[in-house]
């Protein structure tokens, strides 16, 4: 087989740069809280042609996914360091906090996601994905400590859901947040 050339490899190197740049571009939209960004907005922010987006991604959600990828791997990053708490009780309130970091990053595109979950399978799948993977965390972390109920509680309380409502609709800071969340589960496993 061939090596590619020059000219063809610079190709593929701009094209997966225009890529690179697109979905840079939708994330800093969103991210600025733009919750419905249109092909055109993300063409004029990434300086490529709206050929170009689509040549990339056939269609928005192709583009919802490859940002989603990258959000993904910001919110793993979160997740992955170790508890400094050695008891249950203590891993779920480090939960809280832990999760309030990656729901602040996530966000502006959660809202984004939700205001198109209607429209596109791949969002609601991702909502759901991404609720499941929190649900299999908090089960691991309280193992069989806690009662059917108590873990749905648990659950509920310690969504996105439910920091976001407290963030939003009632207008508290990150660490006002925070500190409701803990004292509700520390009674909740008391």
């Amino acid at each position: 087989m061939a090596e590619p050339t020059g000219s063809s490899d610079g190709r593929r190197r701009r094209g997966e740069d225009n890529r690179a740049r697109i979905v840079a571009a939708m994330l800093e939209i969103v991210q600025s809280g733009e919750v419905a960004p249109s092909a055109e907005q993300v063409a004029i922010r990434a300086d490529v042609g709206l050929r170009t987006v689509f040549r990339h991604f056939s269609d928005m959600d192709s583009l919802y996914s490859e940002m989603s990828e990258a959000i993904e791997a910001e919110v793993q990053a979160v997740a992955d360091q170790p508890f400094q708490a050695t008891d249950w009780p203590g891993r779920v309130v480090e939960l809280v906090g832990r999760r309030g970091v990656a729901f602040e990053k996530i966000g502006p595109f959660r809202k984004a996601s939700d205001a198109f979950r209607h429209r596109s399978r791949f969002l609601g799948d991702d909502a759901n994905r991404l609720s499941r993977r929190l649900r299999e965390i908090l089960e691991r972390v309280v193992g069989d400590a806690v009662d059917t109920q108590t873990l749905e509680a648990l659950d509920l309380l310690l969504s996105f859901e439910a920091w976001s409502r407290l963030r939003e609709e009632q207008g508290l800071s990150v660490a006002q947040t925070r500190a409701v969340l803990e004292s509700a589960a520390r009674r909740l496993i008391a």
